[in-house]
């Protein structure tokens, strides 16, 4: 069920849908390399505060009535934690990943087999690099979406063609330009079928031009918030789930008629991601 857009300043009720997620849980996750400004090798890492934290996340979901499907974690891939990065499904078609870094390239091949076994028919694997739900984000009503898909540090531009030819929706293009907002669901994060918040300055000037005009009621994200990933968030149309230090942003979803839903993320964090990062939503 879709929610009322509304004006900036202006509290409207908000309607939650029930959502069906995918997550991996952290039993591997450590960092030993760097592929983004976040990653610091040599800061150490509490793997059972991590797991502690991923938990934390996946209860939160089924508290809130979701389902949440779970990959199998593999040894030697830390990252896998990070769900979103392996596919982007809409009406059960899976568009699988095409990892940058050789770090993460196996991963995709443990996604589309997942989806495989659980009964998806259409599983494509990319010609082009893209980065999942990283890049890749879907906003708009069932049956009327859209896809919002970033480039400029990880996924190739002309996955975005080939997202558009798969998935059979419109693309709307958007260059990042920060690295420290690497992948698109750190500088936007879709609140409703109408609602975005993001950063501006994470953008090339064109894209900001493109958002402002699809999206003219926007929520603009504190830079403070951006920077402990505030937009890495999840929304179901009316809780967003997003990092506990983002106070300024949860204040504002809530201004919007949102319910925001911190949650802690401190050591997944290390690695680059916050709620958004460890969530692939399954439209099947």
């Amino acid at each position: 069920m879709t929610s009322v857009l509304s004006r900036p300043g202006e509290r409207t009720e908000r309607t939650a849908s029930r959502r069906r997620y995918l997550m991996c849980r952290p039993e591997h996750f450590c960092v030993e390399y760097a592929i983004n400004p976040w990653m610091h090798p040599g800061v150490p890492v509490d793997r059972g505060r991590a797991l502690a934290q991923w938990e934390g996340l996946r209860q939160t979901y089924l508290g809130l009535g979701h389902r949440v499907d779970l990959l199998d974690p593999v040894p030697g891939l830390p990252d896998m934690v990070y769900a979103a990065n392996g596919a982007t499904v809409v009406d059960g078609v899976v568009l699988g990943a095409r990892f940058r870094h050789r770090e993460r390239a196996a991963e995709a091949g443990a996604h589309r087999r997942w989806f495989r076994a659980a009964g998806f028919t259409r599983v494509v694997e990319p010609e082009f690099m893209n980065e999942g739900e990283g890049d890749l984000l879907v906003v708009g009503p069932p049956g009327d979406t859209v896809v919002l898909a970033g480039s400029g540090f990880r996924t190739d531009p002309r996955a975005h063609a080939e997202a558009a030819a798969v998935l059979g929706r419109p693309v709307v293009s958007l260059e990042l330009v920060d690295p420290c907002y690497y992948h698109l669901d750190t500088a936007i994060a879709v609140l409703d079928d109408a609602t975005i918040a993001w950063l501006p300055e994470a953008f090339a000037p064109a894209s900001q031009a493109v958002l402002r005009e699809r999206f003219p009621d926007a929520l603009v994200a504190d830079p403070a918030d951006a920077m402990v990933l505030g937009l890495n968030a999840v929304s179901d149309g009316r809780h967003v789930v997003l990092p506990a230090p983002a106070t300024r942003l949860a204040a504002a979803v809530a201004e919007r008629g949102f319910t925001p839903v911190p949650v802690e993320m401190s050591e997944l964090l290390k690695g680059g991601g916050g709620p958004k990062c460890c969530t692939l939503e399954v439209r099947a």
